[in-house]
């Protein structure tokens, strides 16, 4: 994989294609390698970068781990794209990779030709409940005794691509460094530093909006509504799935993205 340096240190990246610029960013406690069952067809005719963020896939930990947050996360994007020269590029995101993204279009709009977040977080007002299960989920132990299962519950419908996910996600968070990353990152989605509810009102790019109708995490009638209010003009589409739509069901995911895609402005 290659590298680009950032705040926290280097970022891991894998590279395929070329045409316009194309940036995958995954969710929490995983790698870009969740991107594989649509990567081909995407490289076709773009220039397809899909990160690992810190802590991730071949990416090393920031020291400490316990420092990693989605407003980090959002920072690291910022760096690795001005290191890369990106600009008017289309950016991916899910889950925390889709935080990530609606940051950046809304701060620097000159960068992004278009967005498409999958069952992204940060949209919904948080409360004491809320707050308080994302507490519970950033301690240690919880992640390291029940983040398989969480994992099994958001990903709905089965075959090759999750059950490659599944595993790589269970191997992975044997390292200390990815549990406490992975741990950190939940802790953070409690406080207000990780929301872009707010922020996202200003993005006028072309955007797509993508949720799975049975996602546990990022559910579509509570925060995939909260983001169809906050972003003027985004489309938006649900999917018969979980988290992840491009890895449980990569055809009807693919129906919809391309043609949004082939449709942006040049």
């Amino acid at each position: 994989m290659k590298q680009v340096q950032t705040r926290v240190g280097p970022l891991a990246y894998a590279e395929q294609g070329s045409g316009t610029p194309l940036v995958l960013l995954h969710s929490a406690g995983h790698d870009h390698r969740d991107f594989d069952a649509i990567l081909p067809q995407l490289a076709q005719r773009h220039r397809v970068i899909a990160l690992d963020w810190p802590g991730f896939g071949g990416s090393p930990a920031p020291q400490p781990a316990s420092a990693l947050s989605a407003s980090l996360v959002g920072e690291v994007l910022e760096d690795a794209v001005a290191a890369l020269g990106l600009e008017r590029a289309v950016f991916l995101g899910n889950s925390v990779g889709g935080m990530a993204a609606a940051r950046l279009a809304a701060r620097q709009p000159g960068r992004v030709r278009g967005l498409v977040l999958v069952s992204s977080g940060g949209f919904t007002p948080m409360n004491a409940v809320t707050r308080a299960f994302c507490r519970v989920q950033g301690r240690e132990w919880v992640r390291r005794h029940t983040g398989r299962w969480f994992a099994r519950a958001y990903l709905r419908r089965r075959n090759a691509h999750t059950a490659e996910i599944l595993q790589r996600f269970e191997a992975t968070h044997a390292r200390p460094a990815t549990l406490a990353a992975h741990a950190a990152l939940w802790r953070s989605f409690a406080e207000d530093a990780s929301s872009v509810s707010q922020e996202a009102r200003a993005i006028r790019c072309p955007t797509l909006l993508a949720w799975g109708r049975h996602d546990p995490v990022s559910r579509s009638k509570v925060e995939g509504r909260c983001a169809r209010e906050a972003i003027a003009g985004a489309r938006y589409v649900e999917f018969d799935t979980g988290h992840m739509p491009f890895a449980e069901d990569p055809p009807a995911f693919l129906q919809e993205l391309l043609p949004f895609l082939d449709g942006l402005p040049a």
